[in-house]
């Protein structure tokens, strides 16, 4: 067993390819050869978000707290609170993050490889609407 406490999580400013507005991060689980899953703990101030992006084997987030905002390509977009989880399959681009007026903390459960960004930043337009 081992304890990991919150106050020694090593937490890193989301970088500007792939994030717009304050972000923070850190991950929660140890690196390991016999599985690619990651856990991070991210935070995102008032109106931050990611860019489009998707997972190769899909994306689970579950908000802490703070009210996050989700939206797919197609469009579907979705609030979520605390204890709230969205679920992004395998491959579906999409973008998460904060609502204009709350900060917002979730968790990132993802496996089967890294992230793989569009490289394309949300437009105030897909944001709000």
């Amino acid at each position: 067993m081992q304890l990991r406490r919150g106050e020694d999580l090593a937490w890193i400013e989301g970088p500007e390819e792939w994030f717009a507005g304050e972000v923070r991060f850190g991950r929660h689980n140890e690196p390991s050869h016999e599985t690619d899953l990651v856990v991070l703990g991210v935070s995102f101030d008032p109106g931050a978000r990611t860019h489009w992006h998707s997972h190769p084997e899909g994306q689970v987030l579950y908000v802490l707290e703070g009210k996050a905002f989700v939206k797919t390509e197609d469009g579907e977009h979705v609030e979520a609170g605390p204890g709230d989880t969205v679920y992004a399959p395998a491959g579906e681009l999409h973008w998460h993050g904060a609502a204009p007026d709350s900060s917002m903390t979730h968790l990132s459960i993802t496996y089967g490889g890294a992230t793989e960004w569009a490289g394309r930043e949300v437009t105030d337009e897909e944001y709000g609407g």
